[in-house]
């Protein structure tokens, strides 16, 4: 009989509810079900409540209500239910910023908020908790020798920033180099389609901070799984979807040997890939553009060697060696 897992714990992604009827993504072509998108969520709170043994947290990967919230006025109460729902959990919950989040939120709204996940407390050994300033970035160690990196992709961005501060200046700057489309939001064109406004990037700050947190781990023989809203790998991804500089934190984590999965959402469809260096990228299919009668959530179980997703609903079951 196969040991006990080390660490078990929930995912999900892009829920985005709204109180409205269905619509459309943004190229019109996509149903989403904005409604029944809090329905879902509720039913994976109760099958991660019964779960044995118990799960040790789970991880929102950001997108949790849509932006046409802030088009009716109503993102404060559509948090709220979606944050209500996940509290009914026993266990704790880190969540991801998303652009729909951004949408709806500046960021010293939503630091001021239950999606703010980051600990309080700096840890007693190791690397900083974050890197400074305002980076919805954090690690945490639920386990011996296993540690989760939450990484922000929208620690560059136009989103949710005062358009007047440094930062967004120099976010716009960086896609205005890119994309010379009147419409930011449009790939059309483009020799790099993830520089688009519905995507972002992580400043060197956050890298510096990061590549310190993978030395650590290295050192410590730690498995590590980072995680985020926006996906890295072009193979678990549609270049649309990739963080601006995608590159740049995969280059950090093929400088070390401790990284074995990166999790992300934004893309509703789902991904997955092996890459060159022995790296799982899992893309999770977003419950917003799920049926009613499906679901879209998962567990995943870690062990010694490998990661075991059990996928309910248009989630497929894995195993992930390393």
């Amino acid at each position: 009989m196969e040991a006990a897992p080390r660490v078990s714990f929930g995912v999900v992604a892009d829920i985005q509810y709204a109180d409205e009827e269905d619509g459309c993504d943004f190229w019109g072509r996509r149903r989403r079900y904005y409604r029944h998108s809090l329905r879902l969520l509720r039913a994976a709170v109760e099958a991660w409540a019964a779960e044995q043994p118990p799960l040790a947290f789970v991880v929102q990967l950001g997108d949790c209500i849509d932006g046409v919230n802030a088009r009716r006025g109503a993102a404060e109460g559509a948090l709220e239910r979606v944050l209500a729902a996940l509290r009914r959990l026993p266990v704790p919950v880190h969540h991801a910023w998303g652009n729909h989040e951004l949408y709806n939120f500046c960021r010293d709204r939503l630091a001021s908020s239950g999606l703010n996940s980051r600990p309080a407390t700096a840890p007693a050994a190791g690397p900083p908790a974050g890197p400074p300033g305002d980076c919805h970035a954090y690690h945490f160690s639920p386990a011996p020798r296993l540690r989760f990196v939450l990484l922000d992709g929208y620690d560059l961005s136009v989103l949710g920033r005062d358009p007047a501060s440094p930062s967004h200046r120099e976010s716009l700057r960086r896609l205005r180099e890119r994309n010379p489309n009147e419409n930011l939001n449009s790939p059309a064109g483009l020799k790099e389609p993830q520089f688009v406004e519905f995507n972002g990037g992580f400043s060197q700050t956050q890298l510096d901070w990061f590549d310190e947190v993978l030395k650590f781990s290295d050192e410590n023989q730690e498995k590590v799984v980072a995680m985020g809203h926006l996906p890295i790998h072009p193979d678990a991804s549609d270049k649309v979807c990739l963080a601006w500089n995608y590159e740049d934190v995969l280059s950090v984590i093929h400088s070390h040997q401790c990284v074995v999965c990166f999790l992300a959402g934004h893309l509703h469809d789902g991904g997955y890939c092996l890459d060159s260096h022995g790296v799982h990228h899992l893309t999770l299919e977003g419950i917003i553009e799920t049926p009613p009668e499906s679901n879209a959530f998962g567990t995943i179980y870690v062990y010694d060697d490998k990661m075991i997703l059990k996928g309910r609903g248009r989630i497929s079951d894995r195993v992930m060696y390393f």
